[in-house]
């Protein structure tokens, strides 16, 4: 009988695996990949390209969401349905703190709802807020590794080319933010509703005195700090799944 896939991320629902990494970008898959004993890639439509591995004996799931809170909501609803109990989102972001600089991983504690997909969900009130359990096993992690990190608040947005966006960037940097990205507070809102533990580590490619294009382009074009980034925030996440997985008894 033909396994029935889910409708974006083209997966079936026999996979048997818990835990997914979640990167915007299709490309950091390919580096995830590469930490993975192994791998298999699974689907790649749209902007969900997917592969299947094992980190330290466990499966885990990485899958691309693409940019911004509706395509992410879309893959948490169907990662849901084929069996994950956790997300933890490798995603960029800038920073809005004069302490945080590039390549930091931001632990995001919470997110501000300053998008539409988290709204869509439920009433603003209703907060965007990490797993403790994985956030412990993040900073425990974080702090053994010597990883350069900080703990704090986020934004997420719809757009970086408003006419706005330095009053906007200066308001939020002003009541405590210390980050912006896309996706994290549709991760935790949606995250939170379907039952799934989430936690999200934003690699900082935008340091706090740059210009979102020109950051990005350092980001892309390979500057060694964020590119240093990109790998602790991929290995803390790797292994903040094993430490939960080993928990529940490495089941």
């Amino acid at each position: 009988m033909e396994q029935t896939l889910q409708a974006h991320i083209q997966l079936p629902a026999d996979l048997d695996v818990k835990y997914a990494l979640l990167p915007g970008d299709p490309a950091r898959v390919e580096r995830v990949k590469l930490l993975l004993d192994d791998p298999v890639d699974l689907a790649f439509n749209r902007e969900y390209k997917s592969v299947l591995g094992t980190y330290q004996g466990m499966k885990v799931l990485v899958i691309s969401s693409g940019i911004g809170g509706p395509s992410t909501a879309i893959a948490i609803e169907e990662l849901t349905r084929i069996g994950i109990e956790g997300i933890i989102r490798i995603g960029s972001c800038g920073s809005l703190h004069p302490a945080v600089h590039l390549g930091d991983v931001i632990i995001a504690t919470a997110a501000v709802r300053d998008d539409g997909a988290s709204k869509a969900y439920v009433d603003s009130a209703y907060p965007a807020v990490a797993d403790l359990d994985l956030l412990i096993y993040l900073r425990s992690i974080a702090e053994t590794e010597r990883i350069p990190h900080r703990l704090g608040i986020v934004r997420s947005h719809d757009s970086f080319y408003t006419a706005r966006e330095e009053q906007l960037t200066a308001y939020w940097s002003g009541n405590g933010i210390i980050g912006s990205d896309m996706e994290t507070a549709t991760l935790f809102v949606v995250g939170a509703l379907r039952g799934l533990k989430t936690a999200s580590l934003l690699n900082v490619v935008v340091g706090p005195d740059e210009g979102m294009e020109e950051g990005v382009r350092q980001f892309v074009s390979g500057e060694a700090a964020t590119k240093q980034g990109e790998q602790n925030q991929i290995k803390l996440a790797l292994s903040a799944f094993h430490a939960w997985h080993q928990a529940k008894g490495g089941e």
